[in-house]
């Protein structure tokens, strides 16, 4: 693992963002925990995404489909012929790998002369064998072919069956969009790199429905407003994000145009949504293996045809990676590691310290935090030097600290610092929301 990420992920568990599932027991492979801090930080940034998505869009609804789904969704969809890596194992150490991991070609490959990469070992490798991501559960008491169920690799399919239903009772116009942010699961051979490939993961997703001849302008539409989503709502620095163009041999077997929006990690580019054009093809198969009529009745033109699909797809996990790993700044020249994150994404907006723990300044200070917490998230510290708060508290990406000190009995004033700059104003505190508030765009 790379040695910053390490340094993240250490900092995720002491701060109470992110654990390690089922650590009493020595740990479940990647499947993560969501601590205080780590909850906070998820919620805001999916908020962000539901916000764009939704809100500020008239003709973009939201859906909340279930995990668990008819099996012939999954025959449709393709998952159950399709959604397979190939799988190698080492019969010296038992590494296992996806094939694709070790060599460019994997049928062309001679695996008598592939080295593993734990072990150095050559010659060893299994020959590749097919290995279906999907977790397999069974409905009902009885465990038969019949009562086999998948938890939902994707959450995309739900939003397909569901269509017709939505445009109906919202009545719904081409073009015309459905979001949903839930769980998927997939079953990774290989899971690294902390939270950017897990087994358990959520999915924010909106597929747009369009004309099958205005696939192209809404492709080009949603390619920008997603980009710009980065820099523009969760602060990321621009040069690290970029556009990967899938080319004709990396095309999934749905899709007719795809992009990829990719950050640039510790551990280098890797994507964090994608951009896909599915035209209707999983309209196509649905209808087909349903028997239902899936076709869209336009009242203008007294046409029935079935809706190309602009899809967004992203990982709130990636996501959510990608703003630890752009917000974590060692600050060398004052000895202190600072979480940058933009104020909307701070799971704590600011934290309220009395100077001492006498004198009337915890009260006046809990009265602060009375005050403030409607408006936002804040934390009451009293626990160790002003210093030391401070400190911990630029760790956890709060951007502003609130001092309370005998000036304030005295002039109904406190001291308002700001988390990166480490700058500090004397603030009324009639007037301390409204300066917190200015500086959180």
């Amino acid at each position: 693992m790379d040695k910053t990420i390490e340094k993240i992920v250490s900092l995720c568990k002491r701060r109470g963002f992110i654990f390690q599932s089922s650590e009493i027991y020595g740990g479940f492979g990647a499947v993560y925990d969501y601590g205080p801090l780590g909850t906070e930080l998820k919620n805001n940034i999916s908020q962000l995404w539901w916000r764009e998505m939704t809100r500020v869009h008239e003709n973009i609804v939201g859906l909340d489909s279930g995990i668990l789904m008819h099996p012939r969704v999954w025959e449709a969809s393709g998952h159950v012929s399709e959604f397979h890596d190939p799988l190698v194992d080492c019969k010296q150490c038992k590494a296992r790998y996806r094939a694709d991991e070790l060599v460019a070609n994997i049928e062309d490959a001679d695996w008598n002369q592939v080295k593993c990469s734990k072990c150095g070992t050559t010659g060893k490798m299994t020959s590749p064998r097919q290995f279906n991501l999907m977790f397999e559960t069974h409905v009902g008491p009885v465990e038969e072919s019949s009562s086999v169920a998948y938890l939902r690799p994707e959450t995309a399919q739900g939003i397909y069956v569901n269509y017709q239903l939505v445009q109906g009772a919202m009545r719904m116009k081409i073009p015309f969009g459905i979001a949903q942010i839930g769980k998927a699961f997939r079953n990774e051979i290989v899971a690294r790199n902390f939270i950017f490939r897990t087994r358990e993961f959520e999915q924010m997703e909106m597929q747009y429905f369009v004309k099958p001849d205005s696939d192209n302008d809404a492709m080009k539409e949603w390619k920008e407003k997603r980009f710009r989503f980065y820099p523009d709502s969760l602060g990321i620095v621009e040069n690290k994000v970029r556009f990967h163009e899938h080319g004709p041999d990396e095309l999934a077997h749905y899709a007719k145009e795809a992009w990829d929006i990719e950050y640039e990690f510790p551990f280098g580019w890797a994507e964090i949504e994608g951009v896909h054009n599915r035209n209707d093809f999983d309209l196509v198969r649905h209808e087909e293996f349903s028997g239902k009529n899936l076709k869209y009745f336009d009242q203008q033109t007294n046409e029935r045809f079935l809706p190309y699909i602009i899809e967004t797809s992203a990982g709130l996990n990636r996501m959510l990676l990608a703003v630890l790993a752009d917000a974590y700044w060692e600050d060398k020249e004052n000895n202190r590691t600072v979480m940058k994150f933009h104020p909307q994404l701070a799971p704590m907006k600011a934290v309220v310290c009395p100077l001492v723990k006498k004198d009337g300044l915890p009260e006046k200070a809990r009265n602060i935090v009375d005050f403030l917490k409607p408006h936002f998230s804040v934390l009451y510290d009293q626990q160790g030097s002003i210093g030391k708060r401070y400190y911990r508290q630029d760790e956890a990406g709060t951007p502003f600290g609130i001092t309370v000190d005998h000036q304030t009995i005295e002039d109904d004033t406190v001291t308002l610092r700001y988390r990166d700059t480490q700058h500090q104003d004397r603030v009324s505190t009639d007037k301390l929301l409204t300066a917190i508030q200015d500086n959180m765009a």
